[in-house]
């Protein structure tokens, strides 16, 4: 693994009692790499996610954040979170916060940006993520993709030098999908590193640097996305991919109004 990546993870074993859910993980992230994580529901993905922050404590093995050793009893792991901007599948907003005050509230507390220079990058990264118009709004005044488009701003407002997102569209409707995968090939465009659990294989056949299928808690196969969609070498990563596109190639044919 190279030295200079933002995630190298060696040896990652995860097991909530009984039941282990992560055995044995190695993974590197590169600078500027689009990581797209696929998978059956189950299979450790988002433990996976959880564990690069200490949002779950890893049972052994090493994860290096930015070449600090975070599974390291010493470490200042708010100080590494202070570099990882991370979105969930919920939005976490303060509902008796507006848009604005959400995105600044962080970066006052933690930060210590005074109150103009919070809400000028909020401003910034609200226009980034298209929802500059609701600033003023509450969070139940905005749609469930209006919402997670905040919830990236959030996080983007406290310069992250790396993205985590944890299936950040699973609980919207699906009319909403589009306009945060919209925001989040923006951030891959401009370089953004990003470590991506998601379900949305379009997205990650088209934006992903890098897809790892993972299966019953190790990562079975791994390349760019021609690769592991085009051609996948392992038996079960064809019969995930079947299982989970054949059904919308019939979709769209049926709403095409082809033969299937």
């Amino acid at each position: 693994m190279s030295e200079l990546s933002t995630i190298e993870i060696a040896g990652l074993h995860k097991s909530f009692g009984a039941l282990e859910v992560l055995r044995g993980i190695d993974l590197a992230v590169e600078p500027g790499e689009v990581v797209c994580v696929i998978g059956p529901s189950g299979s450790g993905k988002s433990t996976l996610l959880r564990c690069v922050n200490l949002l779950e404590e890893p049972s052994s093995g090493t994860i290096h954040v930015a070449g600090v050793d975070v599974t390291d009893p010493d470490c200042d792991i708010d100080a590494v979170r202070r570099r990882i901007g991370m979105v969930f599948q919920q939005f976490n907003l303060f509902g008796h916060l507006t848009v604005r005050e959400n995105v600044t509230i962080a970066q006052r507390r933690v930060l210590k940006r005074g109150r103009a220079e919070a809400a000028r990058i909020a401003t910034e990264n609200l226009e980034r993520v298209g929802l500059v118009d609701k600033a003023a709004a509450y969070p139940a005044q905005l749609s469930g993709g209006q919402q997670q488009r905040a919830a990236i701003a959030r996080a983007l407002a406290m310069d992250p030098e790396l993205m985590l997102f944890d299936e950040p569209t699973s609980a919207l409707d699906p009319e909403l999908v589009g306009e945060v995968l919209a925001v989040m090939r923006g951030l891959a465009a401009e370089g953004m590193t990003m470590l991506v659990v998601t379900h949305e294989m379009a997205f990650a056949r088209e934006v992903a640097s890098r897809v790892v299928f993972m299966d019953g808690g190790v990562i079975v196969e791994q390349g760019p996305p021609e690769q592991v969609f085009g051609a996948p070498r392992e038996a079960r990563t064809r019969e995930f991919l079947h299982r989970v596109l054949e059904p919308t190639r019939v979709s769209e044919a049926e709403i095409r109004g082809d033969d299937v």
